[in-house]
């Protein structure tokens, strides 16, 4: 049975196996994006049983300077190419865009992150690589999508994190808005294409056909941002910085404690306001008529807060926490990374594991994204090194090592 004979076949007749056990087994990804979404989304489907080949200039990917390094080895890598494999390819010159092809035959997902026109350029646009593999899903992750009038500007996170309207909310009412320090819009839109190639691929085990994900980085964080252009329809409502407090329910911030730590406190819903404010000791607030909705509430918020954080600064932040738990209120500290290494429930997750890296020796990193009971994901080497895998994915086409070292030479790896 041929590969699309394969897809066109009734998934819901069950009864069949799969590829090492986890549910991505058999699915086969080329990595040949940038910093950092598609990458990223290559990593989750890596996690959970995808064979990912990693696809990167013969100087390296950016991703592997890009950060914190340790005797020259870059950290951030580590955990961004851990379960791929490495080889390099120059896709600038016409015979490594030849070899690109060959990769592609066989392969389920491509993923790039070009500016729109570049693999066209270098004749491998949707149109040509279609042609050598039909079921082929081109994932393309940009800053600003394949059309417009921003097409061909350079894509970043920090600039999707500026135009979806993430910034202009964050911050301080007084203050500038604020940019987090780290790459947000670039996770949000990876977790996105990891969605959007497995709907693509479920889409094609009804069709037997390939197509193109266009995946601009400015759109999903928009999307995670709430009813805002709703609100601003129907209502004409620009929502402005609010600091760490909420527009929708008040008490919400984060209080200081006796010792020096922070903590955070949510009141979504009206029980664990009220359960709040009596655990504080006012319980005068909830027979308010304001105290019976949320975004009433949080017209009251000066008060609310001088209330709770008054307590909150009595007390240690384990006496708070403890306190807040019996009494069944939402409350978190507000950890740095120490902290989060050494929570039991992170711990009791397994959310940080050990990977025995060649270069580094142990290593932690975040474990997989969620738990699967039947087909786990599984973190089964660090990020390797620069071509790496060279001999192994490209002796599979066939070429020896003399051949190798004579593309090597001539820059094509």
């Amino acid at each position: 049975m041929s590969k699309d004979e394969s897809l066109l076949q009734d998934p819901g007749t069950g009864g069949g196996s799969l590829d090492g056990g986890q549910a991505l087994g058999g699915i086969k990804v080329i990595d040949a994006a940038t910093l950092f979404a598609g990458p990223l989304a290559a990593t989750v489907l890596g996690d959970f049983g995808a064979e990912v080949i990693k696809v990167e200039h013969p100087r390296g990917d950016p991703s592997r300077s890009h950060g914190f390094a340790k005797d020259g080895v870059g950290l951030w890598w580590k955990m961004l190419g851990r379960n791929k494999k490495c080889v390099t390819l120059n896709l600038g010159k016409p015979e490594g865009q030849e070899l690109f092809g060959r990769l592609v035959e066989d392969a389920d997902v491509v993923i790039e992150s070009f500016r729109p026109g570049t693999l066209e350029r270098w004749n491998l646009g949707y149109e040509h690589l279609s042609e050598i593999n039909p079921g082929l899903v081109l994932a393309r992750v940009t800053g600003f999508g394949q059309f417009g009038p921003y097409r061909n500007r350079p894509g970043f996170g920090t600039l999707a994190e500026s135009m979806s309207g993430f910034a202009h909310v964050t911050g301080q009412p007084d203050g500038p808005p604020t940019l987090p320090p780290f790459g947000l819009a670039d996770g949000i839109a990876a977790l996105a294409t990891a969605f959007a190639i497995l709907t693509a691929l479920r889409a094609r085990d009804m069709t037997g056909r390939g197509q193109v994900v266009d995946l601009a980085i400015i759109e999903p964080i928009f999307t995670v941002l709430g009813p805002q252009p709703t609100v601003y329809d129907q209502l004409g409502v620009i929502q402005q910085r609010s600091g760490n407090r909420s527009v929708n329910n008040a008490p919400r911030n984060t209080y200081e404690t006796k010792d020096g730590h922070w903590v955070a406190v949510s009141t979504s819903a009206q029980n664990i306001a009220e359960r709040v404010m009596r655990l504080v000791g006012h319980p005068e607030y909830i027979d308010e008529p304001w105290f019976q909705k949320g975004s009433e509430r949080a017209k009251h918020a000066d008060e609310l807060d001088e209330a709770v954080g008054a307590w909150i600064s009595e007390r240690t932040r384990d006496e708070v926490v403890e306190a807040f738990e019996e009494a069944g209120a939402a409350i978190a500290p507000i950890y740095d990374i120490e902290g989060i290494m050494n929570d039991p429930q992170y711990r009791a997750l397994d959310s940080l594991i050990t990977v025995e890296d060649p270069e580094l020796g142990p290593i932690k990193m975040q474990n997989t994204l969620f738990r699967l009971s039947e087909t786990p994901g599984d973190i089964k080497w660090s990020g390797p090194t620069i071509g790496e895998h060279n001999e192994e994915v490209y002796g599979g086409l066939g070429i020896g090592r003399q051949e190798l070292d004579e593309l090597s030479g001539k820059g094509i790896l």
